[in-house]
């Protein structure tokens, strides 16, 4: 299968490693949006540390065209930036080709739809731990299953091929028939965790082990609970909290994405997430104070960069 992953950040580099070291014929290529950085990766390879631990030579390219047609591109890169991403892959689709999301929050997929077309678009979710330690490097601090599926809900071969080569190459992988559902109970999971560590600096176990952050992220997680059984969303677990609090203790060394964006200063996911339920439970006419406060605070902190004291007086 050839496969082409669009971004290097931790999940990108994560699983076009991991996709490369498998045994089979896989093709796999890395699309970065910078020149310099590709051409560094390709000659560097990518590495991957932690609870799995090697090296993966990939192909890497800022030109979808040297790529050309692929059997399935897979989106990993930061939600703001999915239109873009998308754009720049219109050289890899042929008439079978399909775009997967495993990124995090919603609205992911409609773009993806929108842009591509229903039969090529596809949704899913993955629980892997990431931690992008420099460029090319990553530290893999959890693992956990991986969930894909198409929007209308029906599972064909090439959705099942997809899933065969996930597996061979170490990420379990299952299938789904609501894939929304998926996508809305790993947003659950990233609402309780994501701004809660960007705004505290601490991983993920910490989190719901400290009484003042657990009961945080009990109550964020009940608001956006709430607005999904509103929108009559099935979630996958019959207790949202404890799926949260477990997923914590799975990847309890993991830096969350959101942590890194902001060690790094750079944008942050919040308006596809806690965003997401503020703006939901408005238009259900559910308050969701505690979601409202994340947002603003992370969004207050993007917005400052440049004003924060880092060290002591």
């Amino acid at each position: 299968m050839k496969i082409a992953v669009v971004g290097p950040g931790a999940i990108g580099t994560l699983f076009a490693a991991l996709l490369a070291k498998a045994k089979g014929a896989n093709e796999v290529w890395l699309l970065d949006k910078d020149p310099q950085r590709a051409k560094r990766l390709c000659a560097l390879g990518l590495k991957i540390e932690g609870i799995s631990d090697f090296k993966a030579q990939v192909s890497v390219t800022a030109d979808a065209r040297d790529i050309q047609t692929a059997n399935l591109v897979i989106i990993a890169v930061k939600s703001y930036d999915t239109e873009a991403a998308v754009k720049s892959i219109m050289p890899l689709l042929g008439e079978e080709t399909k775009v997967l999301t495993i990124q995090n929050g919603i609205g992911n997929l409609e773009i993806i739809t929108e842009l591509v077309g229903q039969q090529r678009a596809l949704g899913g979710i993955t629980a892997h731990g990431a931690t992008l330690i420099k460029e090319g490097c990553v530290k893999h601090a959890g693992r956990d299953e991986t969930i894909i599926g198409r929007p209308d809900g029906k599972i064909f071969g090439d959705v099942r091929a997809i899933a065969n080569a996930f597996n061979d190459a170490k990420i379990e992988t299952k299938m789904s028939k609501d894939i929304k559902a998926v996508i809305w109970s790993k947003l659950i999971v990233n609402v309780g965790v994501n701004a809660l560590a960007a705004l505290t600096r601490l991983c993920n176990g910490h989190i719901a082990k400290v009484d003042h952050s657990k009961e945080i992220l009990r109550q964020s997680v009940s608001e956006a609970v709430r607005v999904a059984k509103r929108k009559g969303i099935k979630l996958l677990y019959d207790d949202p909290l404890q799926k949260v609090e477990s997923v914590c203790a799975a990847t309890s060394a993991n830096v969350c994405s959101m942590l890194q964006d902001v060690l790094c200063q750079k944008p942050t996911e919040i308006d596809f997430i806690n965003g997401a339920i503020s703006r939901h439970g408005r238009s259900l006419g559910i308050k969701t104070p505690v979601n409202d406060m994340l947002f603003a605070l992370i969004k207050t902190i993007e917005s400052s960069y440049d004003k924060q004291i880092n060290k002591c007086l």
